[in-house]
């Protein structure tokens, strides 16, 4: 069969034909993304945004605010409170957020600087170390990190009655800065949750009761129990790492002078902190000449999700009953 040799006419009739179904092929494929693009605006970007620093402080307020706003933590799970640092896609997070939750009192020695960016640029912040009635350090003669005495501890986390009081005010934080929330509902967890943390503190009490008198002296890898001690009748005799971050370093003589306590007292075990390295325990532990236990905590950070301590509650028990084991050699 012979085929018709396409006139000038039928040339522009099928080049109009294909020029008009890429037309209709464009316009389409613009509805569809201006129509993804008003869906992404409405169920993310509008949310409000709660950033927190820390991600002990990210699981309680999570607690609190519910399902009514984005909660988003910027520490990780088993990272180090005083090491960790933000990308920039974080630091940004923090200044378009409706409040920032930070702990304060200079745990996030990496990260004050952006929080404090972000309370310049206008957003809220909410310090709950500083409204956590804080004790400071005391000289090293009395069991506190040398060179800070008189400064805050930042560690308030470890007296869940500080936590209790610290969950109301940021629930106060919330209704106030955090527009859209339903305060009803946000005031209601805060309740429950704080209802939970008086449950957590009877159970503390208890399980503490049971250690003697004679062995309720704590020695850990940096200074991290006041509150625990003040709260639940301990004493700290000392630490490895004589500060109250883990960014300092013993001195010989600081280990020595611990070593020293430690035999004063009795005291054969050493708690350190599951996100740092322990070998700085276990260099105390040859300085005594063994016979000392190294028991690792969650003391700073939560842990991954199924791994133990993934949520305050479970890391204070977890916490709890490893400490009770350490001391009464169970």
């Amino acid at each position: 069969m012979r085929r018709r040799a396409m006139t000038p006419a039928g040339i522009r009739r099928r080049a109009g034909a294909g020029t008009t179904h890429a037309r209709h092929l464009i316009a389409g494929l613009l509805a569809l993304v201006t129509a993804m693009t008003v869906t992404a605006c409405t169920t993310g970007d509008d949310r409000p945004a709660v950033v927190v620093t820390t991600n002990i402080l990210g699981d309680v307020t999570r607690e609190i605010v519910g399902d009514q706003a984005d909660v988003t933590v910027l520490m990780k799970p088993n990272a180090d409170p005083h090491s960790f640092g933000l990308s920039a896609v974080q630091a940004a997070e923090l200044e378009q957020a409706d409040l920032v939750v930070h702990n304060g009192l200079g745990l996030e020695e990496n990260v004050q600087r952006h929080v404090d960016a972000a309370r310049a640029a206008g957003v809220a912040t909410f310090a709950a170390g500083e409204a956590a009635d804080p004790l400071t350090f005391h000289t090293a003669d009395d069991g506190g990190p040398e060179g800070e005495e008189g400064q805050p501890d930042p560690h308030f986390w470890t007296d869940p009655d500080r936590m209790r009081k610290v969950t109301g005010l940021i629930a106060d934080q919330v209704v106030e800065h955090v527009k859209g929330v339903d305060p009803g509902t946000i005031r209601a967890n805060a309740e429950r949750y704080a209802e939970e943390l008086t449950d957590l503190t009877t159970w503390m009490e208890k399980s503490f009761g049971g250690v003697p008198e004679d062995r309720r002296a704590l020695v850990t890898n940096h200074h991290v129990f006041g509150y625990l001690a003040d709260r639940f009748g301990f004493e700290v005799i000392g630490a490895v790492v004589p500060s109250g971050t883990t960014l300092a370093s013993p001195s010989s003589s600081d280990l020595r002078s611990l070593t020293e306590a430690m035999e004063r007292a009795g005291v054969r075990t050493v708690f350190a902190d599951s996100s740092q390295p322990r070998r700085l325990a276990d260099v105390l532990r040859t300085e005594t000449g063994g016979g000392v236990r190294v028991i690792a905590l969650h003391s700073e950070s939560l842990t991954a999700e199924g791994a133990g301590a993934d949520t305050y509650l479970r890391m204070m028990r977890s916490n709890t009953t490893a400490m009770v084991t350490g001391l009464t050699g169970g």
